[in-house]
């Protein structure tokens, strides 16, 4: 496959993931799809570091769009030369948004494992935190937290798909930096008629 082929083809892929990162995170504000519950004291802190929408988010749909342009044939920079410019802001690009897939794997991860701030016994707190992830096989707990109601179920499936999510961006961006990496050197693979039309 061709460096520009590949980069177009997974700019769409990181593009599409940095989509369902935002959209996930801003589910994560509103529990049960509820708005009566964005007080900040009831909400985990994890929720509030927006891993989803800056990292997996807006930090890895820039390195999306950079190789889609990559990968396209535009009048700015036509040519060998121009394709080699695209392909080197693709590969920094690329470096930024693995930053932005780790720091959103770190914080849903933390997130997983802490738990959500629910009102149990009367009290707001993280009463899943000290069994170290535990919780997530025992969903007889999970019944426990009175307020926000369905909270974990919610928060569990929100974050197990921004830790998905994550771990394929990295591997997209990886992907990409390689690919554009070897695309600053030897430039991409299509013949000189593709690029007239």
């Amino acid at each position: 496959m061709c460096t520009g082929k590949c980069a177009r083809c997974v700019g769409l892929s990181l593009i599409t993931l940095s989509l369902v990162c935002i959209v996930a995170n801003a589910l994560l504000l509103v529990p049960n799809g509820e708005t009566y519950w964005t007080n900040t004291n009831q909400l985990s802190l994890q929720v509030w570091l927006m891993g989803g929408f800056i990292g997996g988010g807006l930090m890895v749909l820039c390195p999306g769009i950079a190789a889609v342009r990559a990968g396209g044939k535009g009048c700015c920079g036509a040519g060998c030369c121009g394709n080699r410019c695209r392909m080197l802001r693709s590969v920094f690009s690329s470096a930024f948004g693995v930053l932005g897939a780790i720091y959103c794997l770190s914080v849903s991860g933390a997130g997983l494992r802490n738990g959500p701030r629910c009102l149990m016994n009367g009290k707001w707190d993280y009463h899943f935190e000290d069994t170290a992830g535990a919780y997530l096989l025992n969903r007889t707990l999970w019944d426990r937290c009175q307020e926000p109601p369905r909270v974990v179920p919610w928060n569990v499936t929100l974050f197990s798909l921004l830790v998905a999510a994550s771990c394929l961006e990295i591997v997209l961006c990886g992907i990409q930096l390689v690919n554009a990496t070897i695309g600053v050197f030897c430039g991409d693979c299509r013949k000189k008629q593709d690029a007239t039309h």
